[in-house]
């Protein structure tokens, strides 16, 4: 008999984050899913061709799970920034392992656009010429990346013994705020003479 046990693509979903969560990215495989579904692998492959699209739907979910239900939309750009930017920290450090999911599925192009796209946006209402914002962008995203995954690993670290107490409070507010500020110092340069290598970030 044919196997019965059918799964919705949410279900899929749900479940890879719960594994994600307890086990870490290293561990969300699809024979585990598979298995813990109770089908086989190649039922899993009707909702997502390949692993990638899998992690790349699980990091969707989980950014679209720390979306704010109330956030600015309006303000100066710095500020909209830096919201964007404080709600992609939160949301990935809700999951185990969340930056380096996202960071990866961000790097292949696969999906969690969000983020990137609504920075571009930003930026670009700045005064970011097209590439400028997206180059802009990408710096905001590694610095946010780069932040998350180390504040995970002394996490983890401190809670399987391996290093003594939690890490100190974060300073990620300064540290954003430190690439603001050479955004900032970009934007306001455009009414002044740019360095060559410098005038294509303002489409001049």
């Amino acid at each position: 008999m044919g196997e019965r046990v059918r799964h919705r693509r949410s279900d899929v979903v749900e479940h890879a984050l719960s594994v994600l969560d307890r086990y870490g990215l290293a561990d969300l495989s699809m024979r585990r899913l598979a298995t813990d579904l109770g089908v086989q692998p190649s039922a899993l492959y009707h909702h997502f061709a390949s692993k990638q699209l899998l992690l790349a739907a699980v990091a969707d979910e989980l950014l679209a799970r720390g979306r704010r239900d109330e956030r600015a939309t309006e303000g100066e750009w710095d500020e909209l920034v830096a919201v964007v930017c404080g709600e992609l920290r939160d949301a990935m450090l809700a999951y185990r392992d969340g930056a380096e999911l996202v960071a990866a599925v961000s790097a292949f192009g696969l999906g969690a656009r969000r983020p990137a796209d609504e920075l571009e946006q930003i930026l670009g209402a700045a005064g970011l010429a097209p590439a400028g914002a997206r180059l802009a962008a990408r710096t905001l995203l590694h610095f946010v990346f780069g932040h998350v995954a180390d504040e995970q690993t002394q996490l983890q670290a401190s809670a399987s013994g391996a290093i003594d107490g939690l890490p100190q409070d974060s300073d990620f507010a300064v540290g954003l705020s430190i690439v603001i500020a050479g955004i900032r110092d970009l934007i306001l340069r455009q009414g002044n003479e740019l360095p060559k290598n410098l005038s294509w970030v303002m489409g001049r």
